[in-house]
């Protein structure tokens, strides 16, 4: 199964449509929006897929965003996400919430923890939980997204 992570839309349909546009052709099953998602025209742009979003430190109108998300019949998980997909336990979060973010972490719980908030595309291992940034698409020098194999666990990043 392939899961494609995003994160850090802030609102920027434009790039956004272009990371759908390579989610689509590479066949992603489901998608992870890792928060700041930024705008109530963001969720409906996912609705090809089982869509799964937390909210970041600058989603100001979660209210809204909320709505928006529902009304695009995907799920919004308010500021922490858990799912299990194809057998692996996997946590998301925006990680501004530096303690929080540090304790999904060490707690070992998990086959692998997303997250935003850095605008840095990363894949690391701390204590043996893999852990992913997909980047950002807005307010980042390279706009990228991520793709995980949740076969093989291995994350790729990629430039939309």
């Amino acid at each position: 199964m392939l899961l494609g992570v995003v994160s850090d839309t802030h609102g920027h349909s434009e790039n956004a449509l272009r990371a759908v546009r390579m989610l689509e052709s590479l066949a992603v099953e489901q998608v992870i929006h890792c928060g700041d998602i930024g705008s109530e025209a963001i969720p409906p742009l996912f609705a090809a897929w089982p869509t799964h979003f937390v909210f970041g430190n600058v989603d100001y109108n979660e209210v809204d965003l909320r709505a928006a998300v529902r009304r695009a019949k995907l799920k919004c998980h308010d500021r922490f996400g858990e799912l299990e997909l194809a057998g692996r336990k996997i946590a998301f979060l925006h990680s501004d919430d530096e303690s929080r973010f540090r304790g999904t972490i060490q707690s070992g719980s998990y086959d692998l923890v997303c997250y935003g908030h850095t605008h840095v595309a990363k894949a690391e291992r701390i204590n043996n939980t893999p852990v992913l940034n997909p980047g950002a698409l807005y307010r980042a020098r390279r706009h990228t997204i991520a793709i995980v194999d949740l076969a093989t666990m291995e994350p790729t990043h990629v430039e939309v």
